[in-house]
């Protein structure tokens, strides 16, 4: 033990995280920091509690920069390792979201789909990164606390950012701590049919008693009830009511409530009243720990090089899990795990294919644009770096991926014989196998190619 005394551990890491935001660390990594705990410190190794496993597989992403900055902290050199925090235990029992005594169970199962909630989506399995981290500890507040941190929150942000998944996380949260907890999940094409429903059966007083009297009314895609007069006035009065009430308003949106046209302006007040908040795209590390976490759900192996090859391949959120499982079934047969290999073998043959739909002028094209230079010169006899450098790429692109032989690019690019040719694809190849960063320019490169159509 390097650290004396257990009490002290926690006024040691929050000195490193005061440390931090004085040297302007990252943002939006300081209130991940704040939420863990350093529990426990042995043989230059420091032990860290997380909320949860998306938090850690984020994490893992910092961990050399965090352990740098710690050493540098405490003067000497530790490593860092990471624990999913304990919870809270009734009668010396843990009790999980599905592991109640049977009664309890029933009558939570019961609550969570009477509420249009789905199980799976919860704090527990969604992975943080700076891109959602606001909209995550938001949420966190709100299902704390109903009614009193931010009301409404607005969430925004495109598809497969995760809106949904943190709106079903608040409700089954909130209901895992009161069952009884009245809560409604519902889209807004959802919202709009009960009513119509309920004014052919003439009959609305049904559909104000369905939704005026909640603890919390979730509404997802709320941007579509913009423009429907009636459907509005109802949404306007059922959002006062609830609030009145005390109760809890979660919307989310494609877009902020000033950007929805047709959206009558005292709406547009009422949701702009609380807390707004963006979710971005997800970046490169998200969308590798949603992954890991989709394939740990469904007992998949999956090595963690792969899974990021994927994530670069895959940038909607929501594809990620159907690309998991399409390669997984070509794999289940074998019982074999998912590898780097395997997965760079799946794009080398998709690559091979949308290439070969391509002509060798339009790679030019391609290749000219991701460097800013014109076609026109790359056929030129310039020898300017800024342009040898693209054209030697455009050889070896021709002759590894295309299979040209060395004459015919030599034609096409206007060189006078073929030995030229093989000087520039000899001289990308060893570029490519000693330097791992260019390397990841030819991968993008290729990337812009086989995206295009």
């Amino acid at each position: 033990m390097w650290i004396t005394y257990p009490h002290s551990m926690n006024d040691l890491w929050l000195s490193f995280i005061t440390d931090l935001s004085h040297k302007n660390f990252s943002p939006f990594l300081i209130p991940l920091l704040k939420k863990m705990r350093l529990i426990d410190s042995s043989h230059n190794i420091i032990t860290l509690s997380c909320e949860n496993r998306g938090m850690i597989i984020f994490l893992e992403t910092k961990k050399k920069e965090l352990e740098e900055k710690f050493s540098q902290h405490i003067g000497k050199k530790i490593t860092i390792s990471f624990v999913i925090k304990e919870k809270k235990r009734v009668d010396t029992i843990e009790t999980p979201l599905l592991d109640f005594h049977k009664k309890t169970a029933l009558s939570l199962e019961e609550s969570i789909g009477k509420a249009g909630l789905q199980p799976r989506f919860t704090f527990e399995n969604f992975a943080v990164s700076s891109t959602n981290q606001i909209a995550y500890t938001a949420a966190q507040a709100v299902a704390e606390k109903i009614g009193v941190s931010y009301n409404p929150l607005f969430i925004y942000g495109g598809v497969g950012v995760g809106k949904t998944h943190l709106t079903h996380a608040i409700g089954i949260t909130i209901l895992k701590k009161d069952p009884s907890k009245k809560i409604r999940y519902c889209t807004s094409e959802e919202f709009t049919n009960d009513l119509i429903e309920l004014i052919r059966a003439k009959n609305t007083s049904n559909f104000r008693k369905k939704y005026r009297f909640l603890s919390v009314l979730f509404i997802d895609d709320i941007q579509f009830v913009a423009g429907k007069n009636y459907i509005q006035e109802e949404l306007y009065h059922t959002f006062n009511t609830i609030i009145k009430h005390g109760g809890q308003i979660v919307l989310t949106s494609d877009k902020p409530p000033k950007e929805i046209s047709r959206l009558e302006d005292r709406l547009r007040s009422r949701f702009s009243g609380g807390l707004i908040i963006d979710i971005q795209k997800p970046d490169v590390e998200l969308r590798t720990a949603i992954l890991l976490i989709k394939a740990q759900e469904r007992n998949i192996e999956l090595d963690i090089e792969a899974a990021k090859l994927i994530a670069e391949q895959v940038d909607d959120a929501r594809e990620l899990e159907g690309k998991l499982l399409s390669t997984y079934a070509h794999l289940a047969k074998n019982n074999e795990k998912i590898t780097t290999e395997i997965v760079r073998g799946e794009i080398i043959q998709k690559n091979k294919k949308l290439i070969a739909k391509k002509t060798p002028h339009e790679i030019i094209k391609i290749i000219c644009s991701y460097y800013d230079i014109r076609a026109s010169h790359i056929r030129g006899s310039s020898r300017q770096e800024k342009i040898a450098f693209p054209r030697q790429i455009i050889m070896y692109i021709l002759r590894t991926l295309f299979k040209t032989k060395f004459e015919d690019i030599a034609f096409i690019l206007k060189r006078k014989d073929h030995t030229t040719i093989i000087h520039g694809v000899n001289k990308i190849t060893q570029l490519s196998l000693k330097n791992p960063i260019f390397k990841e320019e030819i991968d993008r490169i290729i990337n812009s190619i086989t995206s295009s159509t």
